[in-house]
């Protein structure tokens, strides 16, 4: 059973650190993209007065700079923990547990809410409904939603910081039972979960079907446009659904069937780990899936590589939801 613990540890530092690259560089870009988008030019503002734009790019560049801070933190620590063996004590158990536990709740749902708001908000543009694109929220508000949901979350996530403790076997582990409940049905199962792969199935499903109602007479190449969104929005979910279903398993497992939360058989902590891996793969993937599924997403990314010209303008074009198509309707 040593060969199986063995063989955890090194599959948490290869496949860690090559996790941990790909994911820094790839939410790096991913700020990029979503913030070149976000500083939409004079010409851009009057060229689509007549439509109503998405905000879409402003709810996915807070998404990435949760991850990035998740990648940065949460994650490196839990590569030094599980691949490197690294135990807690008193000295460091404020930064390396409770801060690191608050810090990966607090990010985690901040980037899955931003995703989710994302998702309706793509679901009220494409609505043939002058009502329901309508409430699709002007850039101020949408930036008032987010500072909203950020500040729900940093103060949703503060009892973390203090159930959270060091034990005496130098684990970072929550000591109340009652706390522990709440914390596996509330945080883990409901709000990563349930809650998020809901709603972007729910609001997937309902704006593609409203995108193909939409009439290719209209607008040549548009459709193909926003069903390649639609698909990135299907790769999203699941992602989610990948990186949280395991890890819930995990959780369910150590509170209602586990006996000693100290003490665990080595095939028991090779799923830890496997879950663990899993459980990151969100917000280290999201950029690749950006990449394959959205054309105008890899066209920015090669003009910050290869556009050496004045001429390389900001694409702010990609997440632009058609409602001039609906102009008739109104």
């Amino acid at each position: 059973m040593d060969a199986v613990n063995a063989v955890a540890h090194q599959l948490m530092i290869i496949l860690g650190i090559i996790m941990f690259i790909f994911g820094l560089i790839g939410n790096i870009l991913n700020i990029y993209v979503f913030l070149s988008w976000c500083r939409l030019k004079k010409k851009s503002r009057r060229r689509s007065r007549n439509a109503r734009s998405s905000n879409s790019s402003l709810y996915l560049l807070t998404s990435s700079i949760s991850n990035l801070i998740i990648i940065i933190f949460p994650f490196l620590t839990r590569i030094i923990f599980d691949g490197f063996q690294y135990s807690l004590n008193q000295r460091n158990g404020f930064i390396l547990c409770k801060l690191r536990y608050y810090v990966l709740h607090t990010f985690d749902l901040t980037s899955l809410t931003c995703i989710c708001m994302a998702t309706f908000d793509r679901y009220l543009i494409s609505s043939r409904q002058v009502r329901l694109r309508h409430m699709s929220t002007v850039r101020k508000r949408t930036k008032q939603v987010i500072l909203f949901v950020i500040t729900l979350n940093i103060l949703h996530s503060i009892p973390i910081g203090f159930f959270f403790d060091v034990s005496n076997q130098g684990r970072c582990t929550i000591l109340s039972r009652k706390f522990l409940y709440y914390y596996l049905w509330t945080f883990q199962i409901c709000f990563h979960s349930l809650i998020p792969i809901l709603f972007l199935t729910i609001f997937g499903v309902l704006t593609y079907r409203q995108l193909k109602k939409i009439k290719r007479t209209k607008r040549k190449g548009v459709l193909g446009s926003d069903k390649r969104l639609s698909r990135m929005l299907l790769l999203m979910s699941a992602a989610i659904v990948l990186s949280s279903i395991p890890y819930c398993i995990e959780h369910v497992y150590n509170v209602l069937i586990r006996k000693d939360p100290f003490k665990q058989p080595s095939y028991i902590y090779l799923y830890h780990v496997i879950t663990s891996i899993l459980f990151y793969t969100n917000p280290v993937t999201s950029f690749y899936i950006f990449f394959i599924s959205t054309p105008n997403f890899r066209k920015q990314v090669r003009k910050l590589f290869f556009c050496t010209s004045s001429d390389c303008n900001y694409d702010t074009e990609s997440f632009t939801m058609i409602t001039t198509l609906h102009n008739s309707h109104e």
